[in-house]
C-alpha cells in the first residue's frame, strides 16, 4: 500500500498569499475548488478572487478565531462561501480549505473506533493522513470543532514543527503496520508556554487485515514535564551557580540561569558592606543597594535602569523594599494598585515598564545563615503568563542556593583581602638597591585558593655583597602569611650575622619545627611547611653561593649565552628536621641574569612541569629590555590569561654588577703595633687616589681602631680592604681568631674600651662576620654627594 494517496495533493485546496496580498502560491486542490489554474492567478492580488474585494476577513481568520467562511469568486463567475482555516506566517499567509471532509461511511472501519469513552484526546487518521474523526478532547486542543478538521493533514491544521515529525511517525505507522509513541512539546499561547503531549499511533486495519489508517490518542503530560524542567533548572543551578570564590561571578551566574528559563529580565543588588565587611543588620527604607549583576533576553541589557556598580534606591511602597523587610517573596502582576502608586513617584522607571510592556515581576530576598544579603528581581514581558507559586518556590530554590554561594564568596573575598593586605604588608615594598645586583620582582596572589605564603627578599651584607631570597610557605590564607611574615624577619635575622646559606638554612629549619609544634599543640610536627632558596652574591669575587630547601632551583643566563637550570642540591623541606643542607658555588659573569621563583610558576593543571620550565627559559632568552619587561614576559609566557592561577607565585630576577678592582684595595698587615702609622698613610694615599679626600678624617680613625684591636686581641695573618661605590667606603680587617668583638661602656678612669664605641658613633654600621679562616670587623662610611663636599 502507498501512504500518499495519488490524489493527496488536491484533498485541501492550499493558497499562499505575501504580506502586500499577492497571490504566491496555488495548488491544485484550489483548483478544483475554484476552477482557476496557478498560471491565472499567482501574482495577481488576492482580492480579486475576495466577491467583496477585501483581505481585512483573512487578516481576521489569522489571529484568535484561526478558521472562518469567506465568500470567493469562481472561475466560471459564481460566489461560493468557503470555510478557510489561516495560518499566518512572517511573509504573509497560508490559506486551507479542505475539500474531503464528508463524514465517514457506515461501513468504513475508521468509523467503528469508540472515541468518545476515551479520557485522552482522540482522532483517526485515514491512509492519507487526513483527519476523520475527532473525540472532544481533541477538538478542544486543536481549537476547531471535528467538522473543520476533517479531511486536513496535521501540517494542514497546524504550521508548528511538531506536526512534521507527527506525519513522519504517521507515515511509519501506515507503510510497517506497527503502532508507535513519540512525545511532542507544543508552544500555546501568545506567551509561549509549552504544552507536552504523549502521543500513541496505532495502525487501524480492516477485516482483511490491511492498513485503512491511523488512530491517535494523545495525553497531556504538561504537568509533569513543567515539573521536569523546574527540577532541571535547580540540578542546573547546583552546577552552574558557585563555580567560583567571586561574588560578582556568582551574581551573574544566578542571573544567567535563570534568564530566559524563568523570566526574561533578572538583576541582582546586594547590600553594601558595613566598616566590620559584614552587611547591615538593621535595614530602614529606603532601602541602597548595588548592582551585581543582571542578564536579559535582549543583548545589552537595555531594559536595565542602572549598570552593575552603580546604586539604586527602594522606596518603603516598592515590592523590593517590602521583600528585603520582610523577607519573603513578593510577586506583583501588573497592572496593580501599589506599584502603581511607587511608579507615580519614579517616572523613569515607569517609562522603562511602560516601554517594554513589563507585565509580571517577583522580588526574592537573598539571605543566608540568617543574613540578609540582596534581593533578585524577576521581571517578564516577552512571556505573558504572570509568575505562579511554582515559579516563586523555584526561583526561591535557586536564589538560596545562589545565597550561600554569595555569602561564601563574600566571606572568602574579605578574608583574602585582609591576608593580601597582611602579605603586600609583610613583603618588600621596594627592593633594596645595591652595588651587587639590580632587581626586579612581581606576586601574584591565586585566583581561586588566595594569598599564600610565597615571599621574595633582597637583603644587602657587609662587603657589598647581597643575599637574595625566594620562599613557599605551604597553605593559603591569613595564617600562611603570618608564617611567611615570621619566616621573612628570621632570614633577615640569619643574614644579619652573616650565616653561609647552608647554615641558614639550618637555621630556619629549626624554626619551622619549632612552629609546627606550636600549631599542632600535641607535639606532632607537620602542621607548618615551607621551601626556601638562599643565595649571597659577592660583586668583588663575583662568586655566588646558594642552598635550597625543597624549592625550585634558580635559572641562570650568562651574558649572551643560553639560559639553563643551576645544579643544586636540592635539601629537605622546612620542618622536616634533623636532616643537613648543602651548598654550591658559582663564578658568575657581570651581568648574568639570576631567576628566583615559587612553584606557582612552573605547576599548572593546564601543562607538564617539564613543558613550564622550557616556556621559563625560552621568556628569559630574550634579555633585551629592563628587567620589569623581563618580568612581564615571564609571566604572561606562563599564566593563565584569564588570570586564574591555581596557585600563587613570586618571582625575582636580578642581574649581576661586578666591582672593578680599582675600587678595591687591600693591605696584608703584620702582627706590630709601631707599623699602624705607616698603613694609616696608605690609606691615605688611596683616598687621595679615588678623590675620596674627605672621608679621610673618619676612615684613618675607622682604620687605626679596627687594625690595632686586630693587632692585639687577634691572630694573624692580618688583612685590611677598603671597598668603595658611589655612596659607600667599606673597611675590612680580617684576622684568623674566631673571637668576636663587642662594645663595652668604658668607666671614666679606663684607659682603653672605646675604640669600638667610637667606630660605632662615626660609621653608618658596623659588625662582624665569621669566615672559615676566622673572622671580618668591617665597617660602612656614607660617602657625601660631589656638591656637598
Amino acid at each position: 500500500m502507498t501512504p500518499e494517496h495519488p490524489f493527496d495533493e488536491a484533498a485541501t485546496a492550499r493558497v499562499a498569499l505575501d504580506d502586500e496580498g499577492v497571490l504566491t502560491e496555488w495548488n491544485e486542490g484550489a483548483r478544483r475548488l475554484l476552477g482557476w489554474t496557478a498560471a491565472e492567478v499567482v501574482g495577481r492580488p488576492a482580492t480579486d478572487l475576495v466577491a467583496d474585494g477585501s483581505l481585512e476577513p483573512v487578516r481576521e481568520l489569522g489571529g484568535d478565531r484561526r478558521g472562518g467562511t469567506l465568500t470567493l469568486r469562481h472561475r466560471d463567475g459564481r460566489t461560493l462561501p468557503v470555510w478557510l482555516l489561516v495560518h499566518p506566517r512572517p511573509e504573509g499567509w497560508l490559506v486551507l480549505a479542505p475539500l474531503d471532509s464528508a463524514p465517514l461511511a457506515p461501513d468504513d472501519p475508521l468509523a467503528h473506533i469508540d472515541l468518545m469513552q476515551s479520557p485522552c484526546a482522540m482522532a483517526v487518521h485515514d491512509d492519507r493522513m487526513r483527519l476523520r474523526r475527532a473525540n472532544d478532547s481533541m477538538t478542544r486542543a486543536l481549537g476547531l470543532p471535528e467538522e473543520r478538521l476533517r479531511g486536513l493533514k496535521p501540517t494542514e491544521v497546524s504550521d508548528q514543527p511538531h506536526t512534521v515529525e507527527m506525519e513522519q511517525h504517521m507515515r511509519q505507522v501506515l507503510a510497517t503496520g506497527r503502532g508507535t509513541h513519540v512525545r511532542f512539546y507544543v508552544p500555546f499561547g501568545s506567551h509561549g508556554a509549552i504544552t507536552a503531549w504523549l502521543a500513541l499511533m496505532a495502525p487501524v486495519t480492516d477485516a482483511e487485515g490491511r492498513v485503512r489508517g491511523v488512530s491517535v490518542a494523545a495525553h497531556d503530560f504538561t504537568e509533569q514535564y513543567l515539573a521536569r524542567e523546574r527540577l532541571q533548572l535547580v540540578n542546573e543551578a547546583s552546577v552552574n551557580i558557585g563555580t567560583t570564590l567571586d561574588v560578582t561571578r556568582t551574581a551573574q551566574e544566578l542571573a544567567d540561569v535563570c534568564v530566559p528559563a524563568l523570566a526574561d529580565f533578572v538583576s541582582v543588588d546586594l547590600l553594601d558592606p558595613t566598616a566590620d565587611g559584614d552587611p547591615p543588620t538593621q535595614l530602614t527604607p529606603p532601602v541602597t543597594l548595588r548592582r551585581i549583576a543582571h542578564r536579559s533576553v535582549h543583548p545589552d541589557t537595555p531594559e536595565a535602569l542602572v549598570r552593575p556598580g552603580d546604586t539604586e534606591t527602594y522606596p518603603a511602597e516598592s515590592p523590593q523594599a517590602t521583600s528585603l523587610l520582610t523577607g519573603r517573596t513578593i510577586t506583583v502582576t501588573l497592572p496593580d494598585e501599589e506599584v502603581q502608586r511607587w511608579l507615580a513617584k519614579d517616572h523613569r522607571r515607569q517609562k522603562r515598564i511602560t516601554q517594554y510592556n513589563v507585565r509580571s515581576g517577583m522580588s526574592v530576598p537573598i539571605r543566608a545563615r540568617g543574613t540578609t544579603l540582596g534581593i533578585a528581581v524577576f521581571s517578564r514581558y516577552r512571556r505573558t503568563d504572570p509568575f505562579t507559586p511554582d515559579d516563586a518556590l523555584l526561583a526561591e530554590e535557586i536564589t538560596a542556593r545562589a545565597a550561600v554561594c554569595v555569602d561564601n564568596a563574600r566571606r572568602y573575598s574579605r578574608e583574602r583581602d585582609t591576608a593580601l593586605a597582611l602579605q603586600r604588608s609583610l613583603l618588600p615594598r621596594n627592593l633594596a638597591h645595591t652595588a651587587a645586583v639590580t632587581a626586579s620582582s612581581r606576586y601574584l596572589p591565586a585566583a581561586r585558593s588566595g594569598v599564600g605564603g610565597d615571599w621574595f627578599d633582597v637583603i644587602p651584607l657587609s662587603g657589598m655583597r647581597v643575599a637574595l631570597v625566594v620562599g613557599d610557605v605551604v597553605g593559603h590564607g591569613v595564617q600562611a602569611s603570618a608564617t611567611m611574615g615570621r619566616l621573612r624577619t628570621a632570614v633577615r635575622t640569619l643574614a644579619d650575622i652573616d650565616l653561609a646559606p647552608e647554615e641558614l638554612l639550618t637555621h630556619l629549619d629549626d624554626l619551622v619545627v619549632r612552629l609546627s609544634e606550636e600549631t599542632g599543640g600535641d607535639g606532632s610536627t607537620g602542621e607548618v611547611g615551607a621551601t626556601c632558596l638562599y643565595a649571597v652574591y659577592d660583586p668583588v669575587s663575583r662568586r655566588c653561593s646558594l642552598a635550597r630547601a625543597g624549592h625550585p632551583p634558580p635559572v641562570l643566563v650568562p651574558p649572551g649565552g643560553a639560559p639553563r637550570e643551576v645544579d643544586l642540591p636540592a635539601g629537605p623541606p622546612l620542618g622536616v628536621g634533623g636532616l643537613p643542607f648543602e651548598s654550591a658555588e658559582l663564578s658568575l659573569a657581570e651581568g648574568s641574569l639570576l631567576a628566583f621563583f615559587t612553584n606557582g610558576l612552573i605547576e599548572s593543571p593546564l601543562r607538564d612541569e617539564n613543558a613550564a620550565r622550557a616556556l621559563l627559559r625560552e621568556a628569559l632568552t630574550d634579555d633585551a629590555g629592563s628587567l620589569e619587561q623581563t618580568c612581564d614576559r615571564v609571566l604572561h609566557a606562563l599564566m593563565p590569561r584569564d588570570g586564574s592561577a591555581a596557585d600563587d607565585v613570586a618571582l625575582l630576577l636580578a642581574r649581576t654588577c661586578g666591582l672593578p678592582p680599582s675600587q678595591v684595595a687591600t693591605w696584608d698587615i703584620p702582627a706590630d703595633p709601631s707599623l699602624v702609622a705607616p698603613i694609616r698613610k696608605q690609606v691615605l694615599d688611596q683616598l687621595g687616589d679615588w678623590d675620596l679626600s674627605d672621608a679621610s678624617f673618619t676612615t684613618e680613625l675607622v682604620v687605626s681602631e679596627l687594625v690595632t684591636n686586630a693587632i692585639r686581641y687577634g691572630a694573624p695573618p692580618i688583612r685590611l680592604r677598603l671597598i668603595h661605590d658611589a655612596s659607600t667606603l667599606i673597611c675590612e680587617v680580617s684576622d684568623t681568631s674566631h673571637t668576636a668583638p663587642h662594645l663595652r661602656r668604658a668607666k671614666t678612669w679606663d684607659e682603653g674600651g672605646r675604640g669600638l664605641l667610637l667606630v660605632a658613633q662615626l660609621t653608618q654600621r658596623w659588625g662582624s662576620r665569621h669566615t672559615t679562616e676566622g673572622k671580618t670587623i668591617w665597617a660602612e662610611l656614607t660617602l657625601l654627594e660631589p656638591d656637598e663636599g
